[in-house]
C-alpha cells in the first residue's frame, strides 16, 4: 500500500492542481495520507507570487531531511511556480527531490511517480512549456465522490505582463481549454457530489481570446456551465478591470446559480501608480466597473488584491488608495508589500519603498480593511441565508452537538450547530445570530 502526502502553497490554481493529482493518484490506488511522516511520496505544489511564501517552501523541505535519512528512497517532488523559477537549481539546494514539475507538466506527474518508484535513482524534470493547454485525464470518473466545492481550470498563463508579476514566467503565456472539455469536466464533477463551481484562470475575463480560444467568450462558457443540472452555484476567480464586459456585468442579473461575488483586483488607488504598474485600466474606469456591478446587483460581495509599497509609491499615492477603499468599501481583501520577484520589469525599478514604511502603510491599509470586514459581516446579523454545507468546524463545542462548516452565497464563511446527520454538500437555511472577526455564526432554521 503505497501512500502520498500533499503539501499546498499559493492560490486557488494550486490548490486545483493538488485536487487533480491526488485524485489520479488514488486512481491508481495509492492511498491519501494526511501526515508526511506516513507517506511514501511527498508532493510539495509551490507559490513565487510573493518571496514569502517562497520562503515557507524552503523551510518545509528542510525540514524532511530527518525522513529522508529514515527513507532515503522516499519520493519527494515540488511543483508549482518555485519549481518553474528555480529549476534544476532545487536540485542542487536539496538533492533529495527526485521530481520537478511546472504548471504544465502537472498532467504528467501520476506516471512519473510511477517510475520513480520503480528506478529508484531517477530524477525527473517536467519543467517544459506547452504552446498549447496540456489536457489532463479525466480522472473524476473512476473516483467514488469529490467535495461539494471544487475547483475548475479554463487556461492557463497570462499575457498582461503587469510589472510586478512573475505569472507569465512561472506559468507562461495565455492558453484557453477548449470549452468542451471545462463543460465534460464540469458535468463529471456535478455527478460525483460537486455542488459548486469556480472557474479559475489568471484572467478570466480574457478566456478565449488567445490564438487557442475556440470562439467561446467567458461569458458564453458561464453560461453553459451555469446550465449543468445538479449544479447549484457558480463562481470564478481571477478577473482583470481592464477586460471585464458590461456583458459579463449583466449576468450578475440573469444567471440564477451565479453567485453575487466577485473578486476584483485594484492594487493600488492611484492612477500614478497603476500606470507604472501597466495595469491598463483608471482609478475612474474601476469605480465605474463598481458602479454598473452594484446596479445590476446590489448585493453583490466585492473583494479585491492590494500591494502597498511599489516603488516610487509616496504617502500621496497611498493616501489615495486609502480613499478608494473607504469608497468601494470591500467586504475582504487581500493585501501585501510589495517584494521584488525575480525577471519582472518592478524588481529594476528605482525609489524603493523602505522596509519599514512599507509595514507601516500595510498596518493601516489592514486596520481600516478590519473595520470595513466587520461592518459588512454586521449587515447580516438577524439574517437569514443559504449555507453550502462543505465539512465539520475546526471548532467543536465539546457539548455533544456537532458545528458545521459551509459559506453563503456571498463566499463568507458560516458555522453553525445541528443535531442532524451528515450534512456535507448539503444547501441548509441558516439564521445569523452572531459576527465574528472574520466568520458567522447562525442557526438552522
Amino acid at each position: 500500500m503505497i501512500k502520498f502526502f500533499i503539501r499546498t502553497f499559493g492560490c486557488q490554481m494550486n490548490v486545483c492542481d493538488s485536487m487533480w493529482i491526488a485524485a489520479s493518484l488514488t486512481r491508481r490506488g495509492f492511498i491519501q495520507t494526511h501526515r508526511e511522516e506516513d507517506a511514501d511520496i511527498i508532493l510539495v505544489n509551490t507559490c513565487s507570487v510573493r518571496r514569502k511564501p517562497e520562503e515557507k517552501i524552503y523551510s518545509f523541505l528542510g525540514r524532511l531531511y530527518p525522513l529522508i535519512r529514515k527513507t532515503p528512497h522516499l519520493v519527494v517532488g515540488v511543483g508549482g511556480c518555485v519549481a518553474q523559477q528555480l529549476g534544476p537549481r532545487l536540485w542542487d539546494k536539496f538533492p533529495f527531490v527526485r521530481l520537478l514539475f511546472g504548471t504544465d507538466g502537472v498532467c504528467e506527474v501520476p506516471q512519473s511517480i510511477e517510475r520513480l518508484l520503480g528506478e529508484k535513482e531517477l530524477k525527473i524534470s517536467l519543467l517544459e512549456f506547452m504552446d498549447y493547454y496540456p489536457e489532463r485525464e479525466m480522472c473524476w470518473r473512476d473516483i467514488k465522490e469529490v467535495e461539494p466545492s471544487v475547483y475548475v481550470n479554463i487556461m492557463q498563463g497570462c499575457d498582461n505582463f503587469c510589472a510586478y508579476c512573475i505569472v507569465p514566467y512561472t506559468r507562461g503565456r495565455q492558453k484557453s481549454r477548449h470549452k468542451e472539455k471545462i463543460v465534460e469536466e464540469c458535468r463529471v464533477l456535478v455527478e460525483k457530489g460537486a455542488r459548486e463551481i469556480t472557474l479559475l484562470g489568471q484572467n478570466v475575463n480574457s478566456y478565449g481570446r488567445d490564438k487557442w480560444g475556440d470562439g467561446t467568450s467567458f461569458e458564453d462558457l458561464l453560461i453553459e456551465v451555469g446550465s449543468i443540472e445538479g449544479l447549484k452555484r457558480l463562481r470564478f476567480t481571477t478577473s482583470h478591470p481592464k477586460d471585464i464586459s458590461h456583458r459579463l456585468i449583466s449576468l450578475f442579473g440573469e444567471l440564477e446559480v451565479l453567485c453575487p461575488a466577485i473578486h476584483l483586483p485594484l492594487q493600488s488607488g492611484s492612477d500614478a501608480i497603476l500606470k507604472r504598474m501597466g495595469r491598463r485600466y483608471s482609478i475612474a474606469d474601476y469605480m465605474g466597473i463598481i458602479e454598473r456591478l452594484r446596479r445590476v446587483r446590489p448585493d453583490i460581495i466585492i473583494t479585491t488584491d492590494l500591494i502597498v509599497g511599489f516603488p516610487s509609491e509616496k504617502e500621496e499615492d497611498f493616501r489615495q488608495t486609502l480613499e478608494v477603499v473607504k469608497e468601494v468599501r470591500f467586504d475582504s481583501s487581500f493585501s501585501f508589500k510589495y517584494s521584488d520577484r525575480p525577471g519582472t520589469r518592478a524588481s529594476r525599478m528605482k525609489e524603493k519603498v523602505p522596509e519599514e514604511v512599507k509595514m507601516e502603510r500595510l498596518a493601516r491599509l489592514q486596520a481600516l480593511q478590519d473595520s470595513l470586514i466587520s461592518s459588512s459581516l454586521k449587515r447580516l446579523e438577524g439574517e437569514v441565508v443559504d449555507v453550502l454545507v462543505v465539512g465539520k468546524s475546526p471548532r467543536q463545542p465539546g457539548d455533544g452537538r456537532t458545528f458545521w462548516m459551509g459559506r453563503e452565497p456571498g463566499n463568507r464563511v458560516v458555522n453553525f450547530a445541528s443535531g442532524r446527520g451528515d450534512l456535507i454538500g448539503e444547501m441548509v437555511r441558516v439564521r445569523i445570530n452572531e459576527v465574528k472577526k472574520h466568520s458567522l455564526l447562525g442557526e438552522v432554521i
